[in-house]
């Protein structure tokens, strides 16, 4: 069976990188890039901000939408679901992420809409199942995250943090809501992949929302180092004397806007249930963008796979946990250690 599938953002670095692993592993599907400097051939013209150009997406018969670029109003998301087509997102921050969510839980929904906007993808809350018996038995998840600013990264991530390094987000405590900042309660963690002890800090990912409001675990934490001690401990300082928030969105992008050459990437997942702790670590060599596009094209497959009747998820609820777990094991460039 023909599939057709549409990359809307695929000229950027994540985008392609996706594009390239798709092709891959399925030489058969058929994929069109979406940018605003499209119009020949495969290359379709779609601006996210202008619905109009939408219309391309039903006369090349898309099935299926990766979005891999912010789309801030929701318009893809709203097209999908108006013409029935499958959709994958992966860009969204959480404030975007709870607004989509309310929005497509609203609709009569005849497609697959999956939210693939957690860590690397959404991978993580799939991982943490593969830790637990059962997730009622979950007391508390704790997510550390190494971030190198030699990554060969996007823009998407810094722009991220220059909006909103500045406004309180959400981690959860025995269910209940606490307001915290990037950058501030260090606590010590010894991560693995020769890395050692570092300072980690308060950061949000959508993976604090999903963890709690979807899998109902009552402690969720989320902490990032980077590979530099100066600058993590420099940005906690900036933080702490209130210097992001006088400072320009121009000038806190330039702070975090910084890219290089690729370098690995590293997020380790703590457990603790009423048994004891768990944990498992992920090594990526080639960096967060590969992570994120592998993880983006094995959501992709199991919708190709036509086995999960038309409804609302989060990416990790098309896999079963051991079967994720595995493919992710089989993929040349990932290191993967688990107490379990």
């Amino acid at each position: 069976m023909e599939h057709n599938i549409l990359v809307v953002g695929g000229n950027g670095l994540v985008g392609k990188t996706i594009i390239r692993i798709l092709k891959s592993r399925n030489p058969h599907v058929n994929i069109f890039i979406g940018g605003r400097k499209g119009g020949t051939g495969n290359h379709l013209k779609i601006d996210v901000t202008d619905p109009r150009t939408f219309r391309v997406i039903k006369e090349k018969e898309i099935d299926l939408v990766i979005l891999s670029v912010n789309d801030k109003e929701d318009h893809i998301l709203r097209f999908v679901i108006e013409n029935k087509i499958d959709y994958l997102d992966i860009t969204k921050p959480t404030p975007d992420l709870v607004k989509a969510y309310a929005i497509a839980k609203n609709k009569a929904i005849q497609s697959r809409i999956v939210f693939s906007s957690g860590w690397m993808g959404g991978i993580v809350n799939g991982l943490v199942k593969t830790l637990a018996g059962n997730m009622q038995d979950i007391q508390e998840v704790k997510l550390f995250v190494y971030y190198s600013v030699k990554d060969l990264a996007g823009e998407s991530s810094a722009h991220f943090m220059a909006e909103n390094v500045a406004k309180p987000f959400i981690r959860y405590e025995n269910n209940r809501p606490f307001p915290i900042k990037h950058f501030l309660d260090s606590e010590d963690f010894d991560f693995s992949f020769g890395i050692g002890k570092r300072g980690a800090y308060n950061f949000d990912v959508p993976d604090l929302y999903i963890l709690n409001q979807i899998e109902k675990i009552p402690n969720v934490s989320v902490k990032m180092t980077y590979n530099s001690k100066f600058i993590t401990w420099l940005l906690g300082g900036f933080q702490k004397v209130r210097l992001f928030n006088i400072l320009s969105l121009k000038e806190r992008k330039m702070i975090f806007g910084s890219s290089g050459n690729g370098d690995q990437s590293v997020f380790e997942i703590i457990i603790k249930t009423k048994t004891g702790n768990e944990k498992l670590s992920l090594q990526s060599t080639k960096g967060q963008a590969e992570l994120t596009a592998l993880s983006a094209v094995l959501h992709t497959e199991e919708l190709l796979k036509k086995v999960h009747d038309s409804n609302v998820y989060f990416s990790h609820q098309l896999h079963q946990p051991a079967s994720l777990l595995e493919k992710l094991k089989a993929y040349e460039t990932i290191n993967i250690k688990s107490s379990r």
